[in-house]
């Protein structure tokens, strides 16, 4: 008695497609991504040591109690001390030079005779400047350095560099998010597309915001609500802007977005040095593209009473809705048009209708020919 075998067919995956044989290189193929990543790597290299192998102060904004000549030779052995380093601004008693060290109208104020306020959460550098300047100041009156820090770091955050770490993660997933949702899903319907920008921002907002906030390192210990609505923000902006580049520029928006939000915008944040260390090309980057903008924020919201809040709220989702404007006139409004207009063009005869028996099949044509297949808007 013969017993049939039953054979078990393999699962077919996606992945296990043929491939059409590898062909020969040039020198296009060859050349083009090792100069495109040596650029990308290039452009790194040069901004970051432009703003960082040597930083120093360029019109750091101090306050002083002093008047008149006693405020004359302030600005003096400031400049002495550090040239073009220091704007004053005068303050009428200690009260409110406190208050703007506290909401960083100033990062240190000078009452005389040797007291200075000043705030840690500024970070280490801005402590080591202000310190330095303002003791030689201090000796040029004959007095010895007292400090006081009215705006104190984290106790999670002790060098002032967490915020910077948490909006460079938050910007390298906005970044990777922009050029999956095209990948993964090319023609995903336009409002789908925008569904999905939308829970990336709010669950990156609500991670960050929980990862490094109170409940978590205590890095960033200010209001959660506010906190994650500012980092959502900023992380759909960037996200979006990504999408905007790619879908402009093709393959080169990749690179264009890397330079732009990744090496420029991280560079330019403020998360490592105020923007006033930053040479002076870079310095206005921090107060437009969305890292530097969302980073102040996050910073007001920890340890200067909000300072940045309120810029946040307006600039960072004007990039959202422009970015969405953009890819809806980019993806919806440009493919309706053209559909619009097909319909209106009159169909090709088929074989059928020029009395040909047996239809278009019998007569050598397609079973579509003639006919124009449309996809829906956004796909």
């Amino acid at each position: 008695m013969s017993q049939r075998v039953a054979t078990r067919q393999p699962h077919k995956h996606a992945l296990d497609v043929a491939h059409a044989l590898p062909r020969p290189g040039n020198s296009r193929a060859v050349l083009l991504p090792v100069a495109v990543v040596l650029l990308i790597g290039t452009v790194f290299v040069s901004v970051y040591l432009a703003a960082f192998h040597a930083p120093r102060p360029h019109e750091l904004r101090v306050g002083t109690m002093e008047v008149g000549t006693q405020q004359a030779h302030l600005r003096k052995d400031l400049a002495r001390a550090i040239p073009g380093g220091f704007t004053l601004e005068t303050y009428p008693d200690k009260a409110a030079a406190r208050q703007a060290v506290q909401d960083r109208s100033v990062y240190a104020a000078y009452l005389g005779r040797g007291h200075l306020l000043y705030g840690s959460a500024n970070g280490a550098a801005v402590t080591a400047t202000v310190t330095t300047a303002f003791s030689a100041v201090a000796h040029a009156e004959h007095h010895d350095l007292s400090v006081e820090d009215v705006a104190p770091a984290a106790a999670g955050d002790t060098r002032g560099l967490s915020v910077f770490y948490a909006a460079f993660g938050l910007v390298l997933a906005g970044y990777l998010f922009g050029m999956t949702t095209y990948q993964l899903a090319p023609r995903l319907q336009y409002r789908w597309r925008m569904a999905s920008l939308a829970l990336f921002g709010v669950v990156g907002g609500v991670l960050i915001a929980a990862i490094a906030g109170s409940a978590g390192f205590g890095a960033l210990p200010g209001p959660f609500l506010p906190l994650a609505v500012v980092v959502a923000l900023m992380g759909a902006a960037v996200g979006a802007t990504t999408m905007v580049l790619l879908r402009l520029f093709g393959p080169a928006g990749v690179s264009l977005a890397s330079i732009l939000l990744l090496i420029l915008g991280n560079s330019s944040s403020g998360g490592i040095m105020p923007p006033a260390y930053l040479p002076s090309w870079l310095r206005p980057l921090s107060e437009i593209l969305p890292v530097g903008v969302g980073v102040r924020a996050m910073q007001g919201l920890s340890r200067f009473q909000d300072d940045g809040l309120s810029r946040a709220l307006v600039i960072l989702p004007l990039w959202v809705l422009g970015a969405a404007l953009v890819l809806y006139l980019k993806d919806v409004f440009r493919r309706e048009a053209p559909s619009v207009a097909a319909e209106k063009v009159e169909p090709r005869p088929v074989a059928s209708d020029i009395g040909i028996p047996g239809g278009p099949a019998r007569a050598g044509f397609p079973a579509d020919h003639g006919r124009v297949a449309f996809s829906p808007a956004g796909e």
